[in-house]
């Protein structure tokens, strides 16, 4: 049953991907979500069965890599916090798969598309299943190769195609530095087994070895490699310039990737490798900082956007930034419980702007839109479900869980833990007044379409509003289901040690004692005063924004131009690599190599040839002349011999 759960995706993927033209658009469909239903109660029973019922338990499928006493297994690792994130992958896919039926209904390579689906959600799946490090390598690449498949899949699109790279690349970055700590992992350990790798850590805390001709500590330096995939995976801030970009791909697409499991994995690994942060405190601290720098970051850029995906996928960077800085803090329960609560409510927030885009006849420009929450008044309660759960309001999944972080960071009792808990209120008021700046822009206010747009506004179909109310369900509910599992009293019952706190960094432990009641209360006042601003600048007095833009232009163009990464990147890295490979392919390989090797040699074969080819004229008296001039060399060089 636990195979099934994880092979079941592969299985579809393979089918739709090789047979769609034989079993047809809805065969394909009916195969990946079919499969991804099914994988999803299977994942359900696990959770309970493990997570609640403590069956931790690895499977054991095969030797995957032999050489000489080098030796890994391919194994499914079972535990809470694999189950945790089981729950939210097959949850969120399976939603995903099922909507992706009717937003895709006009696209001609359905098939090809479901395969892709089930293809990540198979890779996903290995990752956080992975019992060692070179399978979650091979989960981590996977996630990442099919990533540049669905933002590209509408590959006649320049721009598809740009962003699908742009992923790949930046990735790439952070992927080498996660491959040299993995590489790390096996010189220190001498293994690439969790097991055994989270057993010998706390023997190496503060011991130091030499690293690019420096000594630096072993731990530090192998958690910094590791947390840079992370950063990668995760757009995290430096490695972040690929998210907004990737909206390029289907909606359904990005519901997929940058909500629910992609850019979680960043968080999942440095949850699952916390034996080895708790010891690398330097490590935790980095963390730390730049997920903070990222949750504020993040937050400034999204309230200047007007792309509707574009503000929802700098949400997600910024709620990234929220777990990152809770693992800093060892929160790593209440960052995994914000993984979960986001998944839901974040996929639900792309998945409801694609029903209006698919409303407004793909138009997602907002300031094309508004008015027209009467038309599609099922999308419009689910946004406000999903926009309530994101701003932190009472009641909904994201209040548990952001609240969690907050008060974790704080409690933490160090400076860094205050830095990030200051930082993370701000984006919390951010993160409220772009959500409802949307939610205005959208939906409220006069109608900005055209005639003929506004006409056709409808509703989305049945098989896209039933995972719209599912996810809001998860939207709703998951936040007070969970809170008293994950982050409870009782909550090292549910962990069962797949997450390690040391004693005095147990920041969740000392958030539920004794925290003064204007700290708990900072993040509702924030999220709150957020909604109030968003209400009085888009609906009460419209004219504002306007005002502040004129008023402070040069920080509203530094917001509105995302801190000029790209420019900077672009200025630092992209031109001066193109100016080298041309001058490498112009110079070195056109005038060098080619020049004076292939190119040149039948250069100058053709030009003797050509002066050879001159001497036959056709005139006698040529010929003669020739041929006295060739007995004088021969008679002058017999002389010379002499």
């Amino acid at each position: 049953m636990e195979v099934a759960a994880i092979f079941l995706p592969l299985l579809a993927a393979f089918i739709a991907g090789l047979f769609g033209r034989w079993i047809g658009d809805r065969g394909a469909q009916i195969v990946t979500c079919g499969a991804l239903i099914l994988s999803a109660a299977i994942s359900v029973f696990l959770f309970i069965d493990v997570g609640l019922h403590g069956h931790n338990r690895v499977i054991e499928l095969f030797t995957f890599i032999a050489s000489g006493t080098f030796e890994v297994s391919w194994a499914l690792r079972f535990d809470s916090l694999t189950v945790v994130m089981l729950i939210v992958v097959t949850v969120v896919s399976a939603a995903v798969h099922v909507y992706s039926v009717g937003y895709m209904a006009h696209d001609h390579h359905k098939p090809r598309f479901m395969a892709y689906l089930s293809l990540f959600t198979f890779f996903m799946l290995m990752l956080v299943t992975a019992n060692n490090f070179v399978q979650l390598f091979f989960g981590w690449e996977g996630v990442g190769l099919c990533s540049y498949l669905l933002i590209g899949f509408w590959y006649e699109k320049p721009s598809a195609c740009s962003a699908a790279m742009k992923a790949f690349i930046v990735n790439r970055v952070g992927d080498f530095g996660f491959a040299l700590g993995i590489a790390a992992v096996f010189v220190l350990f001498g293994s690439v087994d969790f097991a055994t790798v989270f057993a010998k850590a706390p023997s190496l805390a503060g011991q130091s070895f030499t690293f690019l001709s420096w000594q630096a500590d072993a731990l530090t330096v192998t958690c910094l490699l590791l947390f840079m995939g992370a950063m990668g995976k995760s757009a995290q801030l430096g490695l972040h310039t690929w998210l907004p970009d990737a909206m390029e791909g289907p909606t359904p697409v990005s519901a997929l990737i940058h909500a629910a499991t992609m850019v979680t994995a960043g968080v999942f690994m440095v949850a699952r490798l916390s034996p080895m942060f708790e010891y690398a405190p330097i490590a935790l601290g980095v963390v730390t900082v730049v997920g903070a720098a990222t949750a504020l970051i993040a937050g400034t850029i999204g309230m200047t956007q007007f792309d509707i995906k574009r503000v929802i996928a700098y949400s997600t960077m910024s709620q990234l930034g929220y777990m990152f800085f809770a693992c800093g803090v060892s929160a790593y329960g209440a960052g995994i419980f914000h993984l979960l609560t986001h998944g839901f409510f974040k996929a639900l927030l792309f998945l409801g702007a694609g029903s209006v885009i698919h409303a407004m006849s793909d138009e997602q420009d907002m300031r094309n839109m508004g008015g027209i929450w009467k038309l599609i008044p099922f999308t419009y309660g689910v946004m406000w479900v999903g926009s309530l759960a994101l701003a932190g309001i009472p009641i909904f999944a994201g209040f548990y869980s952001k609240d969690a972080i907050l008060e974790a960071a704080f409690a933490s009792g160090t400076e860094l833990g205050a830095f990030a808990f200051w930082v993370g209120v701000g984006a919390a008021l951010l993160t409220a007044f772009y959500s409802w700046r949307l939610l205005f822009l959208t939906f409220h206010g006069k109608p900005r379409a055209n005639e003929r747009v506004m006409a056709h506004v409808h509703e989305s179909p049945l098989v896209m509003t039933i995972p719209l109310g599912v996810l809001a369900l998860g939207s709703i509910f998951a936040g007070m289901l969970f809170a008293p599992i994950l982050i409870g009293e009782h909550r090292g019952d549910f962990w069962q040690g797949s997450l390690v706190v040391l004693g005095n960094h147990d920041s969740i432990e000392a958030a539920h004692h004794g925290l003064p009641a204007w700290i708990e209360h900072q993040p509702l006042i924030a999220g709150l005063s957020g909604i109030f601003i968003a209400f009085l600048c888009y609906v009460m007095i419209p004219d504002l924004p306007g005002k502040f833009v004129r008023l402070f232009r040069p920080l509203h163009n530094f917001f509105l131009r995302k801190w000029y990464f790209d420019e900077l990147y672009d200025a630092m890295l992209v031109k001066p690599a193109l100016v080298l490979g041309r001058g490498l392919w112009k110079t070195g390989d056109g005038a060098i190599i080619d020049g004076f090797g292939p190119d040149g040699v039948a250069a100058r074969t053709r030009a003797a040839a050509a002066r050879a080819a001159s001497l036959e004229s056709g005139y006698v008296f040529h010929y003669a002349f020739a041929m006295v001039i060739g007995l004088v060399v021969i008679i002058t060089w017999f002389f010379v011999r002499g």
